[in-house]
């Protein structure tokens, strides 16, 4: 499986500008949340390390309670690791509504306040499109989409994750 990701790994430029693309997403997620950036601000200048497999991000707040990509020798204060190695299972799990499986190494107090971003800071989509397309269109096409999502969610529940059983799957019943 590793030998197949690193054939499919996009060049380094593509990855860099993807990371970019991640942290002005953030932001615009988080300018919407003035207490969350407050609760940030706190903690600015700390780089947090966010990595999967071999691929990692590490950003720190910024005095205005956004983020910024940090250099690429930054000292993380605080590690973040995905554990979920497969695709799948990280994707089940988030389509699941579940959090993926974490390690995490580093500052307590940091780590509390990542916590409680991904606990209570959530980007509101209709919002974002009320202001392209209007209010009723918005409400409509976010309305679809949750009961698609509903639907995802659903079937990644039935299907078993890599390393389950295949009798795990099913329930009790089955």
């Amino acid at each position: 499986m590793s030998s197949l990701l690193n054939a499919l790994r996009p060049p380094e430029w593509v990855v860099d500008e993807l990371q970019n693309r991640v942290v002005l997403f953030l932001n615009h997620v988080l300018q919407q949340e003035p207490v969350a950036m407050e609760r940030l601000k706190r903690q600015q200048g700390k780089p947090v390390r966010v990595r999967w497999t071999d691929v990692h991000l590490t950003l720190a707040a910024t005095p205005a309670g956004l983020l910024e990509r940090c250099a690429a020798d930054a000292v993380p204060e605080l590690t973040v690791t995905l554990t979920d190695t497969s695709p799948l299972a990280l994707a089940q799990s988030l389509l699941t509504g579940q959090k993926p499986a974490t390690e995490i190494q580093g500052d307590v107090q940091l780590a509390a306040e990542v916590a409680w971003l991904s606990d209570n800071v959530r980007w509101d989509v209709e919002e974002d499109l009320a202001r392209l397309l209007g209010d009723a269109p918005a409400h409509t096409l976010t309305s679809v989409a949750r009961r698609a999502v509903e639907a995802a969610k659903a079937f990644a529940a039935r299907v078993p994750r890599p390393g389950q059983g295949e009798g795990n799957a099913s329930g009790p019943g089955a």
